[in-house]
């Protein structure tokens, strides 16, 4: 969804050439993934990190392309929402301290994005939804005027046919049913990529698939939304319903939503880029003049963008992403944590998802034919809404019978096995010990974003109006989200 989007209008005609070239995309793609070579190369991260941005009142403050326009940083771009940025950090190698690399650009970048900022009496912050967004500061009119915005919104309307309905049940219960996509903006995140062997893509794929849920769990954040307690990570579930364009009322066949855990164990990359073609029609139809067959014959590496761009307009919660550049690779798009609390807690976070993935890696074809993938799905959402409460259901390589084990339990026989993996890679031994001991202060405090939220919040409550409440906390959490100190070393003291 980075690509330039100047049009909001377009013709039956126009959508089903864009479906043709999509299904020429995935023919050169074929090709590419048999081509010798293709997708070989060192491993690397990427990232990006979604922001709200606050005025002194800590309410949302909707001038996201003020900031971007005096910033001008071609890393920094606008979201859906007025009060959301988004920043792109630097690919990094998978070597020496590359989530370190990563923190401080991050924190270089936040500083340097709030000196512009607080001229406009904003100030940014990462959590994954922000405890005093009120049901007031949403609507269309908060909505970024961009074309891709506009045309986004527009497709999915017309597809749906008819509002949004949000339900969203919890420690209390929240039923909407808003116009518009603007819901979506609600949720910021911290988007982890991860460049893997194209050969291998389906085995390092369907092992980030296993060990999401634990990873959603212990980086949990949202634990509410407009003032109610609901879920840990409230975001899974607003995500989901606020851009559904299914029509509840269509009798026919109906393709699946499209933010989604998956449709099954995969069995190639290829695969996971045809799903999303066959199953989601397209909402921005923008053709680019490339041939690919023609370059794929030159020996050349295609961009593939129709396909590129159909993907993003996809939202599994893991995603496969082609890339063209650097001869061409693979990615995995981690899509479910969310921002915050601070900087090197997200980068905790995606140290550990990447080791406990390859903890797995090498049992994940016997893993998988023990564990149906639809109780993955029900680990994911029971890991959404308990957090590091939740009960899942756990493969063990030598266990004869599936059976519901604490999460908690599971993270703690997972982190050093991840450790260890993590130790066969090149990253520095001293990285992956202060970052997974960041993750092991966690379990051990038995603490997440979300308990330290709902608890401070409580707290207060006592005292304090349900609105003062919630205020009063974000005011500590950012004051602690500011001095970078890992979540498990906050204070539980009012």
């Amino acid at each position: 969804m980075g690509l330039s989007i100047n049009r909001t209008e377009f013709s039956a005609e126009e959508f089903e050439r864009f479906a043709a070239k999509v299904r020429t995309d995935l023919s050169a793609l074929t090709r590419l993934l048999n081509r010798p070579g293709f997708g070989e190369g060192k491993a690397s991260i990427g990232a990006e990190v979604e922001f709200y941005i606050v005025n002194p009142d800590l309410r949302v403050q909707p001038i996201n392309t003020e900031i971007a326009a005096r910033v001008q940083d071609p890393q920094l771009t606008v979201e859906l929402n007025r009060f959301n940025l988004e920043y792109n950090l630097s690919p990094q190698a998978f070597k020496g301290d590359p989530f370190a690399r990563t923190e401080q650009e991050l924190l270089s970048a936040i500083q340097r994005i709030n000196q512009h900022a607080a001229s406009l009496d904003g100030e940014l912050v990462p959590i994954g939804i922000l405890p005093t967004l009120r049901q007031a500061d949403m609507g269309p009119e908060v909505m970024t005027d961009e074309p891709r915005y506009h045309a986004l919104s527009k497709a999915l309307i017309e597809q749906r046919g008819e509002p949004f309905s949000i339900h969203i049940g919890g420690n209390d219960v929240i039923d909407l049913e808003v116009d518009d996509v603007y819901m979506e903006g609600a949720n910021t995140s911290f988007q982890l990529h991860w460049r893997v062997p194209a050969n291998r893509f389906a085995d390092y794929f369907n092992a980030v698939q296993l060990v999401t849920p634990i990873a959603l769990a212990l980086s949990s954040n949202s634990p509410s939304l407009f003032g109610h307690h609901l879920w840990d990570e409230t975001r899974i579930a607003l995500f989901k319903q606020s851009i559904d364009s299914r029509s509840p009322n269509h009798k026919t066949w109906r393709h699946p939503p499209r933010v989604y855990y998956g449709n099954g164990w995969a069995r190639s990359a290829w695969e996971l880029f045809a799903a999303s073609a066959s199953l989601y029609p397209p909402i921005i139809p923008l053709m680019s003049d490339e041939d690919p067959m023609a370059v794929i014959d030159r020996g050349e590496v295609p961009k593939l963008t129709e396909l590129r761009l159909h993907q993003g307009t996809t939202w599994p919660w893991n995603r496969a992403i082609y890339d063209h550049t650097e001869g061409g690779h693979l990615r995995i798009e981690i899509r479910s944590m969310p921002a915050g609390p601070t900087a090197v807690d997200m980068c905790a976070n995606g140290l550990f998802v990447i080791g406990a993935a390859l903890a797995v890696l090498d049992d994940i074809h016997h893993l998988t034919s023990i564990l149906p993938f639809h109780y993955t799905e029900h680990n994911f959402y029971r890991a959404a809404k308990y957090g590091i409460g939740a009960e899942i259901i756990w493969p063990h390589k030598n266990q004869v019978q599936l059976q519901d084990t604490p999460l908690l339990t599971v993270a703690r026989e997972l982190l050093p096995r991840a450790r260890e993996a993590l130790k066969q890679t090149d990253v520095d031994e001293a990285e992956i010990h202060r970052l997974l001991g960041i993750i092991e202060g966690r379990i051990e405090s038995n603490m997440s974003g979300a308990r330290w939220q709902r608890h401070i919040t409580e707290s207060f409550q006592v005292s304090q109006t349900p609105d003062e409440a919630f205020r009063s906390m974000l005011s500590i959490y950012m004051a602690n989200q500011k001095e970078n100190r890992p979540l498990h070393e906050w204070s539980l003291l009012t």
